[in-house]
């Protein structure tokens, strides 16, 4: 059970460490007041959460014991829902309305079909 524990929060802290990388990186390179990079992250988290769950469920039920550290830690710590919560609040206090429902509208649609992306490219390929 303590591995378990580690590998959580081994990947968490590795998946934390991309998201902010990752975002740092966007953000510098493109300016807006859209939250494109958590936008992105969620979108890109999800279809690695298809992909994963195609990986170990069906391909490779072996890297079962790697799930906690892939996709609870890692993929867990990478996505991006509670910043994106609360981005869209900032959002809703700016009066961005437009914005705001565009990236609540956007991020879960995206991030559905994402995953479910993730999943029949794994599956094909």
């Amino acid at each position: 059970m303590l591995l378990t524990y580690s590998m959580v929060a081994v990947g968490g802290a590795f998946g934390a460490v991309c998201r902010f990388a990752l975002s740092v990186f966007v953000n510098h390179h493109i300016k807006t007041i859209f939250p494109l990079a958590t936008l992105g992250i969620n979108v890109l988290g999800s279809i690695l959460m298809g992909v994963c769950f195609v990986m170990i469920n069906e391909r490779f039920p072996s890297l079962e014991p790697y799930r906690p550290l892939v996709m609870v830690g890692f993929l867990g710590a990478f996505t991006t829902f509670s910043t994106f919560s609360l981005e869209i609040v900032s959002l809703i206090h700016q009066q961005a309305w437009l914005s705001a429902i565009s990236y609540l509208l956007l991020s879960c649609v995206l991030s559905v079909l994402g995953l479910a992306a993730g999943i029949f490219l794994t599956r094909t390929f």
